[in-house]
């Protein structure tokens, strides 16, 4: 999307920036201050880093008379552009309680103004409004971040506490698996020109691929279940090298956030608190390692990223009948997270956005129930060490 003048922009941006400020409510400031490991930040982080990165990237090069908020907020809330100078260490984001909460609140409203004033000054600047759509769609991955890392800080707690006390939304009906065939064949991948894209989407390109099936539907909570209780964590036959050797290390018998009292009833700790076990809820929290071993144990296989898109892009055009595609969880791919061929990282600093990352990572597809609304598309490539098992990620099969 992008907006067609600056009334338009200073609402689009001011409901993505606001978002970020609802989603810290029902937290406390000790809730927003504090880190639960080194792959998490707090929220406070996030709200203050979102904001550096429009100070940086935008207000720096393109404001008069530029100064600083705070000089040291450079460096406190730089996450990794090496081109910007020195960060603060990420393992120990969560030691900073200064600057409070409330100096956040206020950097941010004091960038937003400053913001507003460049918009009204700079209408037809077309490069402005390129990074102001970049400086979003950061916000909003930082959004989604926000709540899976709250997850996560939440979870370490006895008391177990809720994020929200709203309802859950009513889990989507249950039908026995189905398989929907695709015939391969020459494919175009990658973004297709329409709307806003990350560099990594780019360029468009062709690949083959051989005739595949797709699974209808994510695995749900009560197949997984049945993996585990089938001996699925005790298997090493199921289990890749490194996945094997995580079991191991850390002792898993389960999904993240699951856990079984002492009468056996499974339970699962979610935004909405601790929770019974709903066994039609696709499976969530699970690692690269456990998506593929399941798919073993079930004689199926992960798909890979193309597979993946070019489903989504048929049920898009009323040519498959897919469904969970965006919405519930985020998809691991057997696909190593690389550049697609004639790829090439924009100059300067905002270059560190993707490309340095494609090494040891897998792509994930589609998006979760914490993904901002209009966030996702076809050829959105997340990715995350095959490892992580803290996001909002499940398991589509697929087969030959």
């Amino acid at each position: 999307m992008k907006p067609s003048n600056e009334f338009t922009w200073r609402c689009h941006f001011n409901n993505v920036r606001k978002r970020s400020l609802m989603l810290a409510e029902p937290l406390s400031d000790e809730d927003c201050g504090a880190q639960s490991m080194a792959d998490a930040s707090p929220v406070k982080w996030h709200l203050a880093h979102t904001t550096w990165f429009f100070e940086t990237f935008i207000l720096e090069p393109m404001e008069a008379r530029f100064q600083p908020f705070h000089p040291a907020f450079r460096v406190l809330f730089n996450s990794y552009y090496n081109g910007i100078g020195d960060r603060h260490p990420r393992a120990k984001r969560g030691m900073l309680t200064r600057p409070s909460m409330r100096e956040v609140r206020a950097y941010r409203a004091n960038v937003d103004a400053r913001i507003a004033r460049l918009l009204a000054a700079q209408t037809d600047n077309d490069e402005l409004a390129l990074l102001i759509e970049l400086g979003l769609q950061h916000e909003q991955q930082h959004q989604e971040l926000i709540l899976t890392d709250v997850l996560h800080l939440l979870a370490q707690s006895a008391l177990y506490p809720a994020y929200t006390d709203a309802a859950p939304a009513p889990a989507d009906a249950v039908a026995p698996l189905a398989w929907i065939a695709f015939a391969g064949g020459l494919v175009d991948i990658g973004h297709d020109g329409d709307g806003f894209c990350f560099d990594n989407e780019l360029p468009r390109h062709r690949q083959y691929l051989q005739p595949f099936a797709l699974a209808e539907r994510l695995v749900t909570n009560g197949e997984y279940l049945r993996f585990i209780e089938a001996g699925g964590y005790r298997d090493p036959a199921l289990w890749l090298s490194e996945g094997w050797d995580q079991v191991g290390a850390l002792g898993l018998a389960q999904p993240l956030y699951w856990q079984r009292d002492e009468a056996g009833h499974w339970y699962e700790f979610t935004l909405h608190g601790l929770r019974r076990l709903e066994l039609a809820r696709p499976v969530t929290a699970i690692s690269l390692y456990e998506a593929d071993a399941y798919a073993s144990w079930c004689g199926a296989r992960l798909p890979t990223e193309a597979e993946w898109e070019i489903g989504a892009r048929a049920q898009a055009s009323g040519g498959a009948a897919l469904r969970q595609l965006f919405g519930h969880c985020w998809q691991w791919t057997s696909s190593s997270y690389a550049a697609y061929p004639g790829y090439a990282s924009a100059p300067g600093a905002l270059g560190e956005y993707n490309g340095k990352f494609m090494l040891n990572q897998y792509v994930l597809r589609g998006s979760s129930h914490a993904t901002p609304p209009g966030h996702a598309r076809a050829s959105y490539r997340n990715f995350f060490p095959a490892g992580a098992r803290w996001q909002f990620s499940g398991i589509r099969l697929a087969k030959q």
